[in-house]
C-alpha cells in the first residue's frame, strides 16, 4: 500500500507544480529574473518559496544519508527529479525505491 501511495504522490508531485510552471515558461519564458521577481513579489510567497529552499536541502541529506546507509545505487536522481520539479516528486521517489529496497533486504 505504502508504494501505490508513493507512486500516486510521484504523479500528483510532478503533475500539480507543472501545472502552475508550464503557463509561466510559456509565458516568460527561462527567464531567471522574472521567475524568482515572482518568487518573492510578496511575503506570502517568499515564505513559501523559503520553504521549499530549506526542505530541499534537508532532503538531499536525507537522501545522501538514508540512501548511502541501505547501499541505494544512482541517488543523483533522486536530487535530479528535486532539482527538476521538486520535494513533491524528489521526496516519494525517493521513499518509493527506499521502500522496495527495503523490501529485497533480508
Amino acid at each position: 500500500m505504502l508504494k501505490i501511495a508513493c507512486l500516486i504522490f510521484c504523479i500528483l508531485g510532478t503533475a500539480l507544480p507543472y501545472s502552475q510552471f508550464v503557463p509561466f515558461l510559456l509565458e516568460e519564458g527561462l527567464n531567471i529574473n522574472a521567475f524568482f521577481g515572482e518568487l518573492f513579489a510578496h511575503q506570502i510567497s517568499g515564505f513559501f518559496g523559503m520553504d521549499v529552499i530549506v526542505s530541499s536541502l534537508v532532503f538531499a541529506t536525507f537522501v545522501f544519508s538514508k540512501g548511502s546507509r541501505l547501499k541505494m545505487k544512482n541517488l543523483w536522481i533522486y536530487i535530479a527529479s528535486n532539482l527538476l520539479v521538486g520535494v513533491s516528486l524528489g521526496l516519494p521517489l525517493f521513499l518509493l525505491m527506499r521502500q522496495r529496497q527495503l523490501e529485497e533486504t533480508p
